[in-house]
């Protein structure tokens, strides 16, 4: 079974633009995900997919694998997508490039769940603990069946806290994405669901057209990079 990791990687971000080219310690962010990626040893090959000749640059001049989107996408998914149609492969992983603290447990976790042939996709969650976390709409949130099946992601505070008495678990989806590579393809010809454009989340569109994600859950993962304080909190992480 053929296993690639694909990083989509946007220059210019909304709440952060740029934020894939700023310095984290002695490198860029991309450049923490696309190294760490790689060091994982568990794909067979690894590419940074990107719109930006700034990021293309930064990776294949520092001995990289980098592609150039052809033409605009609405999401990392649609981006990755048009780069593995014309490959031959199995499985594809969607890292985001703003997860610099990217670590090989998590995406063993997450590639074993297609040992399951009835998995389509597949992706990861961690625990969310601190109320401005879970109470900030950039982190989004995901609630799952008794079989770890996702149920709903949303930018709110998900499930409402309603009955003090009975213990929550709040989980925080992390944007790290496992697919059949027809899931992928299958994904792409669909047009954007409500829900999807509504709250801004990709994954949402499996949702709507009845596939749910298989939610894996992982310890700590490092910080996403979305806004500026992000990058302050990763700098500290990285010591």
């Amino acid at each position: 079974m053929k296993k690639v990791a694909m990083i989509p990687a946007r220059y210019a971000a909304t709440r952060f633009p740029a934020k894939l080219m700023q310095m984290l310690g002695s490198k860029t962010v991309i450049r923490h995900t696309y190294d760490n990626t790689v060091a994982t040893g568990l794909f067979d090959e690894v590419f940074v997919v990107t719109d930006s000749s700034i990021i293309y640059d930064e990776i294949i001049n520092n001995g990289g694998r980098a592609v150039m989107s052809k033409k605009e996408h609405e999401s990392g998914s649609d981006r990755i997508a048009e780069a593995v149609a014309t490959m031959d492969v199995d499985i594809v992983v969607n890292v985001q490039g703003d997860e610099p603290f990217v670590q090989k447990e998590p995406l063993e976790k997450l590639l074993k769940a297609f040992d399951d042939d009835t998995v389509q996709v597949a992706s990861l969650m961690q625990e969310l603990k601190e109320s401005r976390f879970i109470n900030d709409p950039n982190y989004v949130k995901v609630v799952v069946d008794a079989n770890g099946n996702s149920l709903l992601f949303s930018r709110s505070a998900i499930p409402y806290h309603r009955d003090k008495n009975v213990p929550v678990v709040y989980y925080e989806h992390v944007g790290v994405y496992a697919f059949k590579k027809q899931a992928l393809l299958n994904f792409t010809s669909w047009p954007m669901t409500p829900l999807e454009s509504a709250e801004k989340i990709e994954c949402l569109r499996y949702l709507e057209n009845g596939i749910p994600l298989k939610m894996i859950v992982t310890d700590f993962m490092g910080i996403e990079i979305d806004t500026p304080e992000d990058l302050e909190r990763a700098a500290k992480l990285l010591g």
